[in-house]
């Protein structure tokens, strides 16, 4: 028998680059996005996070560099609250979009405090690059908007908004309308830093107004001006409160890791 050239032997699909990137194969991208950080996730034990959003273009020395500061600041102390009460191993670890500006604040800030970090990079033409502060193993790369926010939103049980444009406007509200809508089963804190800020650019009287809100969805986020108070109501919401139950009885469920869908019932109302 005549052996076949090694260039004529088919290729298992998977491991075709051209089917890969081809546009049949999106699902595949779509589903790799998804299950990649669950397998690193796993690996890492990572359980829940706390969520930064801001601007990639603010900078520690531009005209808005205090939100840098205070980033940075706010994600140390957070990492050292959580080692301190968890270990090496802790639990509630910062998480940002991977860049620069205040993405790269909190994932210095929390390095500094000798934590691990978090970071869910996407691809764009410009400003988005990887910071050097994430741990390594938790730096990600993204092409799907959708799927890094699927991430952002499925581990988070706290999220701080800092001052941002589009993409912040576009996170911060997904996470409200999942909160608001009843989406999601677990309740995430929301913090909007910057108060001046955020109630220049969100008119949020207006919204009620116009009956486009309710005045109960502001009850969603508390504004906050500066890193120890924005620690205390995170610990606040995110310490356990002490258990009453007799010492023979077993220890309560631990909250899950995700959040899962649900679709809200007349019951809810």
């Amino acid at each position: 028998m005549k052996d076949l050239d090694a260039s004529a032997v088919p290729i298992v699909a998977y491991k075709d680059e051209r089917f890969a990137d081809s546009e049949e194969a999106r699902p595949l991208r779509i589903l790799a996005e998804y299950l990649a950080p669950l397998r690193a996730f796993n690996q890492q034990r990572v359980q829940d996070t706390v969520v930064f959003f801001g601007s990639a273009r603010i900078a520690a020395d531009g005209p808005l560099g205090r939100y840098y500061d205070e980033a940075r600041e706010l994600a140390r102390l957070i990492t050292t609250w959580s080692m301190a009460r968890e270990g090496l191993d802790h639990r509630h670890i910062v998480c940002s979009g991977g860049g620069p500006g205040i993405m790269e604040a909190a994932n210095r800030g929390a390095m500094e405090a000798g934590g691990r970090t978090i970071g869910l990079n996407i691809g764009l033409p410009h400003e988005q690059r990887p910071n050097p502060y994430i741990t390594p193993g938790l730096s990600f790369q993204f092409h799907y908007f959708f799927m890094r926010k699927l991430w952002f939103a499925h581990l988070a049980r706290a999220l701080v908004a800092f001052p941002g444009g589009f993409g912040t406007l576009d996170e911060l509200t997904e996470i409200l309308t999942l909160q608001q809508t009843g989406k999601l089963d677990r309740r995430i804190v929301i913090l909007l830093y910057g108060t001046a800020y955020w109630k220049e650019i969100i008119n949020f009287d207006a919204l009620i107004r116009h009956g486009m809100i309710s005045a109960e969805d502001l009850s969603l986020f508390k504004f906050v001006d500066d890193p120890a108070t924005a620690l205390s109501l995170i610990q606040a919401q995110l310490t356990p409160a002490p258990s009453t139950a007799p010492p023979e009885s077993p220890a309560p469920a631990q909250t899950p890791a995700f959040a899962p869908s649900r679709t809200p019932t007349d019951q809810d109302r």
